[in-house]
C-alpha cells in the first residue's frame, strides 16, 4: 500500500509541477484528486473513496460512465479503424449520425459539419453565417448580436459572443472583435411573460440589422455564464425579429441538446427552428470529443453556389469514427429510453432536494429545470475549499463563482439524488 500511496503522491507531484489544469493557476493550483475509475454514477479515487458525480463530467455523460452499450460500440469500431481522414472518404458512422440528427432535431435543419468540440462548432457557426452573407453579396453585414450573461466557449472567436463585463474573457478586450449585446433576458422560465423583455434586443436588431449576419444565444438555459433560465417567448420573439430583419439565427446548444432542459432540444420549450445549431458534450454521453454544427438547405446551398464555393473549414478528426460511432449509439440509446419522464422525475427530485437551502441567509436564489439545479449565493465561495468539503461527504460538485450547480447523469437514481443534494445543503449552510 505505501508503494501505490508514494506512487500517487508523485503523480500528483509530477501533475502540479506539469499540467495546466482548465482555469488554474501554475504557481498557486487548485488541488486536484486522481481518478481510476469510474462506473454509473460514481467516480473512484485512488484512496478508494467513491464520489456520487452531480457534474456528469461537465454535463457530457448523461448515460453514466462504463455504459456497457457505449463501450461495445467503441470497441467494435476500434476493431475495424479508428480514424480516417474525412477529405474524400466517408464512413458508415458518420453517416448513421448524420441521419439520427437530422431526424430528430428540429426540422429543416438537414446539412450536418462533424466537428471537434463544443467551441470549434460555435467557430464553425459563426464562419457559415460570415460565410453566408459573403456569398449572398451582402458582405457588410458580417457583425454578431448576443444577449448579456452567455458563454459560448472559450476559443478566440467564441469569446467574442460571451459577457464582456461578466464573463471571464474581459482581458482579451481591445483585442478581440467587438459584437452587440443585448440586455440579458430578465423574465424567467416560469414568469408571465412581460413583452418589454425584447425592448434591447428589439432595438438593437432594428438599428444594426444592416450589419449584422447572424444572432447567436444559448436557448432557454444560459449556462457558464450565469446559470439562468429564461423565458421561451424571448426566444420566439428573437426569432421573429431575426426573420424580419433578414438575420440568421444561431442556437448553440452545446449544454442544453439531448434533453437537459425537459425538451430533446432547448429550441423545443419555444418551438423555434434556428437557422444554424451547435451540438456537443452530451453527443457522446461522455466517451469521445465531437460536435456537430446543423444547418438548413438553404445556407448550404448559398455558401455552395458562390465563390469560393466551398465552407472553407475541415478539421483534421472531422468525422471520426470512433466519436461518431459512440455517438450514435449515444443518441440512439437517450432516443429508446423514456427520456422525457425521467428527466421530469429528476426535476422534481432536484426540487425537492434543494428547497432546503431557500431558507439559509446565504442563498440568494434556488431554481431548477430539466436535469439541472442551482444554487445562487449571496457571495462568491471559496472553490478549493468548497471542494474538499464536497469531496468529504462523497460527492462530486464543481461551483463556480457565487454558483452551485449539479447536472447529474441521467441514470442517477433517488437515493443518489437525495444524497447529493443533501450534502450541498449541509456545504452550503457552512458558507459565511
Amino acid at each position: 500500500m505505501t508503494a501505490y500511496s508514494d506512487k500517487i503522491e508523485q503523480m500528483l507531484e509530477y501533475d502540479r509541477q506539469h499540467l495546466w489544469h482548465p482555469y488554474t493557476s501554475m504557481t498557486n493550483p487548485l488541488p486536484v484528486y486522481p481518478v481510476v475509475a469510474a462506473d454509473g454514477v460514481r467516480i473512484r479515487l485512488a484512496d478508494g473513496r467513491e464520489l456520487i458525480d452531480g457534474m456528469a463530467s461537465w454535463w457530457s455523460v448523461i448515460h453514466g460512465y462504463n455504459n456497457p452499450i457505449l463501450t461495445e460500440a467503441l470497441q467494435q469500431q476500434a476493431r475495424d479503424f479508428s480514424h480516417v481522414m474525412f477529405g474524400g472518404l466517408t464512413h458508415e458512422p458518420a453517416v448513421q449520425l448524420a441521419q439520427i440528427l437530422v431526424d430528430n432535431s428540429p426540422a429543416g435543419l438537414d446539412k450536418v459539419f462533424l466537428c471537434d468540440s463544443g467551441s470549434v462548432a460555435v467557430e464553425v457557426a459563426m464562419k457559415m453565417a460570415m460565410q453566408y452573407q459573403y456569398a449572398r453579396a451582402k458582405e457588410g453585414k458580417n457583425r454578431f448580436l448576443t444577449i448579456r450573461s452567455g458563454y459560448h466557449g472559450d476559443t478566440f472567436h467564441a469569446m467574442s459572443v460571451c459577457d464582456p463585463e461578466t464573463g471571464m474573457h474581459q482581458i482579451y478586450r481591445g483585442v478581440l472583435p467587438e459584437y452587440f449585446f443585448a440586455d440579458a433576458p430578465a423574465c424567467r422560465f416560469h414568469d408571465t411573460w412581460d413583452e418589454r423583455d425584447i425592448d434591447s434586443f428589439a432595438h438593437l436588431i432594428e438599428q444594426h440589422h444592416h450589419q449584422l449576419c447572424a444572432v447567436i444565444l444559448e436557448p432557454i438555459v444560459q449556462g457558464a455564464g450565469g446559470m439562468r433560465f429564461y423565458h421561451p417567448n424571448y426566444l420566439a420573439r428573437v426569432r421573429e425579429l431575426c426573420d424580419r430583419y433578414d438575420v440568421l439565427l444561431i442556437a448553440d446548444e452545446i449544454a442544453t441538446g439531448f434533453g437537459r432542459s425537459g425538451e430533446l432540444f432547448a429550441c423545443d420549450h419555444a418551438a423555434v427552428v434556428p437557422d444554424i445549431l451547435c451540438l456537443g458534450k452530451a453527443l457522446t454521453g461522455g466517451y469521445m470529443t465531437l460536435a456537430a454544427v446543423l444547418a438548413t438547405t438553404e445556407i448550404a446551398e448559398t455558401i455552395s453556389s458562390s465563390e469560393p464555393g466551398v465552407f472553407m473549414h475541415g478539421p483534421t478528426f472531422m468525422g471520426n469514427p470512433l466519436a461518431c460511432s459512440v455517438a450514435v449509439a449515444s443518441v440512439s440509446l437517450l432516443l429508446k429510453s423514456d427520456w422525457r419522464n425521467t428527466i421530469g422525475h429528476l426535476e422534481q427530485e432536484i426540487s425537492r432536494g434543494l428547497e432546503p437551502c431557500c431558507d439559509l441567509t446565504t442563498v440568494e436564489e434556488v431554481r431548477v429545470l430539466g436535469a439541472i439545479g442551482v444554487v445562487q449565493m449571496k457571495k462568491p465561495v471559496a472553490m478549493a475549499t468548497i471542494q474538499q468539503r464536497f469531496v468529504d461527504r462523497g460527492v462530486w460538485v464543481r461551483p463556480f463563482g457565487k454558483l452551485v450547480y449539479i447536472m447529474p447523469p441521467y441514470c442517477m437514481n433517488d437515493a443518489d439524488i437525495k444524497t447529493l443534494t443533501a450534502a450541498i445543503y449541509e456545504v452550503v449552510a457552512l458558507e459565511k
